[in-house]
């Protein structure tokens, strides 16, 4: 560890097989806490590259718990969190939406972090049981074209630094991380961030990772989310676009009609509206919005109108909440 702080303190970068290696010899227990310490504030003082980002990513695959739903080529659509905006589980409530569509979601989160409620928080105040039984899983993909990846259950590495990140108490290169292990390794992935400079890394590594089907999203108000209070950027393997909310024939929306609660039971309870359609006009607009982009994705030769149109469908008709109701069921 001693070179490799000697390095990075020099302004060197870790090469992709240098960056795995360390992390797997951190989640092995090979340094200490404060080595490991050390090593966390390098990142906080500069950004991370590119090849440091996807050897980290690697290491944290090869070590998970492994699911394979491959077979249904499922997106997953998260946010990187971190915006501060506390707003409701948008991404969470769009993928409902979008399997209702008749998509398959592999949806992928946690408790929250810099939120009051995190996926994980709204979903077990569902009633439902997180398992990481890949049976289990595929009957609730098969039942209702959702399954949840309750993200400690597939991740054993990220226990080592678990103590190192609480103590710190800030954002590191870990939060980062968060979004790009699903373990179900997802065909594709909607994923929304908090700045443009996250923006840009988090496509330059889909890019080196391979990855054919990706949007990265970012209202440039400062949202990890199409959150329609300003015009939003999105970028995929296609180049990326600005879009403004009003072109899409959806209202421009007031930040404080996104407010997300000061509880989870709060929040969860503002998920379920949503699905219910008895929510407010700028909340379901929100999640068709994410819904929408989602569904483009995986059918690109669909227009954005009619992508919108679909996923307020499945709102009105009743179909969303049914893709709730069976996913409860199955999950219990």
């Amino acid at each position: 560890m001693k070179d490799i702080l000697n390095k990075l303190t020099e302004h060197r970068c870790l090469s992709r097989d240098e960056a795995r290696a360390i992390l797997q010899d951190i989640a092995e227990g090979r340094y200490n806490d404060a080595q490991t310490a050390s090593l966390i504030t390098v990142f906080l003082m500069r950004d991370i590259s590119v090849d440091e980002l996807c050897g980290f990513r690697d290491a944290l695959l090869e070590m998970r718990h492994p699911v394979d739903l491959s077979d249904y080529a499922p997106i997953d659509i998260v946010g990187t969190g971190g915006d501060g905006r506390n707003t409701f589980n948008i991404s969470t409530a769009a993928s409902f939406v979008v399997a209702a569509a008749g998509l398959p979601v592999a949806k992928h989160g946690n408790y929250g972090a810099t939120s009051v409620s995190g996926a994980s928080n709204v979903i077990e105040r569902m009633g439902v049981r997180f398992t990481a039984d890949e049976g289990a899983l595929r009957r609730s993909m098969d039942g209702c074209r959702l399954a949840y990846l309750h993200a400690p259950l597939f991740n054993p590495a990220m226990k080592a630094v678990a103590p190192v990140r609480k103590a710190l108490g800030v954002r590191t290169f870990f939060n980062i991380l968060g979004p790009l292990v699903n373990p179900a390794l997802p065909a594709a992935q909607l994923l929304g961030v908090y700045n443009l400079a996250l923006q840009r890394l988090y496509t330059y590594t889909y890019q080196a990772a391979g990855t054919t089907r990706f949007a990265v999203v970012h209202s440039l108000d400062g949202y990890d989310e199409i959150s329609l209070t300003s015009d939003f950027k999105v970028s995929g393997v296609d180049g990326e676009q600005i879009y403004r909310p009003e072109t899409l024939g959806l209202a421009r929306l007031r930040p404080e009609e996104l407010y997300g609660g000061a509880t989870p039971d709060e929040a969860a309870d503002i998920f379920r509206r949503v699905l219910e359609n008895r929510s407010t006009a700028a909340q379901k607009q929100a999640v068709v919005a994410n819904a929408a982009f989602a569904i483009r994705l995986m059918r690109p030769d669909t227009s954005l109108p009619d992508c919108i149109a679909e996923a307020t469908e499945t709102i009105d008709s009743g179909r969303a909440l049914q893709t709730l109701k069976r996913f409860i069921e199955l999950n219990q």
